[in-house]
This record gives C-alpha cells, sequence and structure tokens, in this order.
C-alpha cells in the first residue's frame, strides 16, 4: 500500500501507459501555452497596427501613407496598401493578359481579397492545435483514470485488502488524471476563444481598409464613413 499520494506516486507507482499519459497531458499543456503566449503576441500587435492603421488616410500622399505604415514591421495594412498599388500599376502596365479582360476595380478587388485570405490564413495558424487540445485533453485525461481505476481494482483482488484506505487511496489518486486533463483543456479553450475574437476585430479592420483602399485606387478617392454606414 502506498504510504503517500500524489503525482509523485502515480509516476513511481504507475506503468508505462500511466507515465505515457501524464507525458502526453504536459506536452498538450506546454503546446497549448506557447501557441497561446504566441498568438496573443501577435493578435496584440496586429490590433495595435490596424488602431493605427487610420494614420495612412491623414498623408497627403500614397507614398508618405506607405512609409508610415511600413514603420511598424509586420504590418498587415501595409501589405494590403502595397498590394493595392501594385495591383494598380501592374493592371496599367500589364498588355496581353488574361486580366485585361478585368477592369481595374475587378482586378484591384482579386488582389486585395487574395491578400485578405493569406492574412487571414496567417492568424488562424495555431488555433486548430488549441481546438484540439481543448476538446481532447479532458478524454486523455479521462483515460488515465479509468486505466488507473482497473489496475488499482486489480491490485485489490489480487491483495485481497478490501479496506476503505486500500480502495479509497488508489482511486482517488487515479481521478488527478481527470483533474490534469480538465486543467490542460480549459486554458486551450479559453486561449482559442480569445484568440478567435480578436483575429475577428483584426480582419473586420482589415476589410474596411481594404474597402477604402479599393476606392482610392479606383476612383482616387477614399469612400466616406457614412457611406459605409449605408452599405
Amino acid at each position: 500500500m502506498p504510504s503517500s499520494f500524489g503525482f509523485t506516486n502515480i509516476w513511481l507507482q504507475g506503468d508505462w501507459v500511466t507515465r505515457s499519459i501524464l507525458l502526453l497531458l504536459l506536452s498538450m499543456s506546454l503546446a497549448s501555452w506557447a501557441v497561446i503566449l504566441l498568438k496573443a503576441l501577435d493578435v496584440w500587435r496586429h490590433k495595435e497596427n490596424a488602431l493605427n492603421s487610420e494614420q495612412f488616410w491623414h498623408c497627403t500622399s500614397l507614398v508618405e501613407g506607405l512609409g508610415v505604415l511600413s514603420q511598424r514591421p509586420g504590418n498587415l495594412f501595409f501589405s494590403l496598401a502595397q498590394t493595392g498599388q501594385e495591383a494598380t500599376e501592374h493592371h496599367q502596365a500589364a498588355q496581353s493578359q488574361l486580366h485585361d479582360s478585368l477592369d481595374v476595380s475587378d482586378w484591384v478587388t482579386r488582389c486585395l481579397r487574395n491578400s485578405i485570405d493569406d492574412h487571414t490564413n496567417h492568424l488562424q495558424n495555431g488555433l486548430a492545435v488549441l481546438a484540439s487540445i481543448g476538446s481532447t485533453a479532458p478524454f486523455v485525461g479521462l483515460f488515465g483514470t479509468v486505466w488507473g481505476i482497473y489496475h488499482a481494482l486489480v491490485n485489490i483482488g489480487t491483495t485481497g485488502n478490501v479496506g476503505m484506505d486500500a480502495v479509497a487511496g488508489p482511486i482517488g489518486e487515479t481521478l488527478i488524471m481527470t483533474a490534469l486533463g480538465l486543467a490542460v483543456a480549459i486554458p486551450a479553450v479559453l486561449g482559442y476563444n480569445a484568440l478567435v475574437r480578436g483575429n475577428k476585430f483584426i480582419i473586420a479592420r482589415m476589410n474596411r481598409f481594404a474597402h477604402d483602399l479599393h476606392a482610392y485606387f479606383v476612383t482616387g478617392a477614399r469612400v466616406h464613413r457614412a457611406a459605409h454606414a449605408g452599405v
């Protein structure tokens, strides 16, 4: 009968399955926290860029606006503005190509949409890891508990000791595996929801900025905000 309970006793008394489950839960926890921290920094940086993207429209020229946006490394809004500029210049310069059948509005729209889709995919990187960990970690912990209870009952049947201390201790100890699974899953789920909410804000700002860019490159002027509200 074990004289003490806890993680150390589970590790020392457990077989290779129990130890594998503990290591798996530990690796899942480390992976989820790494994704949460890295993606949170990304979301914070892109939200700052989104809030400062309005400075672009206060510049006196496109070159000055691009210069302002480029001061922030990895600025998605600089990439969008650059894409719109390159699409406009390319459409005006290219001859005898398939996209000549598109007018400049459709061509700029297509290029900006592709750029937003690429950035959206980049923003969503890692979220699948959090979703998978959040949905599977409780079951991994539950499997560890079931496995531990099975071995505890086999040990009781072998020794013939049916005392309360022989039953409650080992079985109660295996419930730690379920608690570990929940401790891994809960931060992953909360982090996933927070990151999705942050990404929605950034994507909405990118769509709004791209809409204004489209109007600027096609008509030479930004669409008035009141017109946005009516769309």
